[in-house]
């Protein structure tokens, strides 16, 4: 009897080598959780992000980075009560529900770890040191952000980029890393449209439609915003402006009084995306509507955008049209509909990523490739005509 245990058994030794495993890299910005970690925050966010579109020379970001330190926590200390930002809790509830969803089907094969992009210690670099610790060797790189672009979902991928040359040290002939896949974006996934335009239309008839007509009953539906000029880096206007499209179609036959809201960062010489959320509310008003829903639809996790600056929105209408109705609505979320979803979303990649052949890549050999593909450029060309005339 144990002859035959021993026997069938693996040993631990090759069990790991026979079972690939993936690691699910979902990223997200990450917010602060301590006043004192503003400046910290700013810089990198000023460094990744801002230095795609604005002017602004280096060694201005540490000062600039301190300033602005000063108002957002005036903003967020004195203007909204020592608020904390809920975004790093409900993301980890988007890890572990969509982690959980996963295990359901593949088991300990695959498992989910987040990264922030602003946020110690879980920093693109962090979190894959401790993947490849793990013994994983193959990671879906999964940005939480519904808008995909060079500019936005870029960031993530530019930071994993910057880890993974990192390892495994200069001269190693063999990469850790032996398959990925990259998920960009959901705005034009018909089950996110679905749920978001349902999200709306549920709220609406619990809580408007005793007292608002359909066709006074407005919907801004606020989208990340994005500066039209950023370096020759795509934004994310076409994308965003395709789920406002869509999501407004699903609704507008019942509810006309419909318009997109940029949630912009007001930089200055920035030409941002129109209109921003208080000008479409306004414009809603001035056509008639009685109530208005603020939706976000270009964010997936809730942040202080979501929030704060909603409330601050909503608060300066409030002031001008006391005599209007204004709902602020969640994002997603940790949303059970969501977390089954974007699971879905990652299982074609997993399934893909597990049946791959692992790829040894030697990073050594990318110089010599590189000066090699240009003395041999000639010799490529005529292979490529050869292979195209067979086709």
């Amino acid at each position: 009897m144990t002859v035959t245990t021993d026997t069938t058994r693996p040993s631990p030794t090759t069990a790991p080598q026979t079972a690939p495993r993936v690691a699910v890299l979902l990223m997200g910005y990450g917010e602060v959780e301590s006043y004192d970690d503003f400046a910290n925050y700013n810089e990198q966010a000023l460094n990744l992000l801002t230095a795609k579109f604005a002017p602004v020379p280096l060694w201005l970001y540490p000062p600039l980075a301190k300033l602005l330190a000063i108002f957002d926590r005036h903003e967020w200390d004195h203007q909204h009560g020592h608020f904390i930002s809920p975004h790093n809790a409900i993301f980890e509830e988007q890890r572990a529900g969509i982690e959980a969803e996963l295990q359901k089907r593949w088991g300990d094969r695959v498992q989910v770890f987040k990264a922030f992009n602003f946020c110690a210690p879980h920093l693109p670099d962090q979190v894959l040191e401790e993947i490849r610790a793990q013994g994983f060797d193959r990671i879906l790189i999964y940005p939480l952000l519904v808008v995909d672009s060079i500019f936005t979902s870029g960031i993530a991928v530019e930071q994993v980029n910057q880890a993974l040359s990192t390892y495994p040290g200069a001269n190693a002939t063999e990469h850790w890393l032996q398959g990925s896949r990259y998920i960009p974006s959901f705005f034009d996934r018909p089950e996110y449209i679905d749920l978001l335009a349902n999200l709306v239309t549920e709220k609406i008839q619990s809580d408007l439609a005793v007292a608002h007509l359909a066709p006074q009953t407005a919907i801004v539906l606020m989208n990340h915003g994005c500066p039209h000029k950023a370096k020759g880096f795509t934004s994310g206007i076409d994308e965003s402006q395709a789920l406002y499209e869509r999501v407004r179609e699903r609704l507008i036959n019942r509810y006309p009084l419909i318009s997109v809201g940029w949630l912009n960062h007001d930089t200055p010489l920035i030409d941002w995306t129109q209109p921003n959320a208080t000008l479409a509310a306004q414009n809603l008003i001035g056509l008639g509507a009685t109530a208005l829903v603020f939706m976000p639809i270009g964010f997936a996790t809730e942040n202080h955008e979501t929030l704060l600056d909603v409330e601050h929105i909503i608060g300066s209408l409030r002031r001008q049209h006391p005599e209007v109705t204004y709902v602020q609505m969640p994002c997603v979320n940790a949303h059970p509909q969501f977390m089954k979803m974007a699971a879905d979303w990652a299982d074609p990649q997993i399934a893909d990523l597990l049946e791959a052949d692992a790829i040894a890549v030697n990073p050594t050999m990318a110089v010599a490739q590189a000066q090699g593909f240009k003395s041999h450029s000639h010799d490529h060309d005529h292979h490529h005509h050869h292979d195209h005339h067979h086709h």
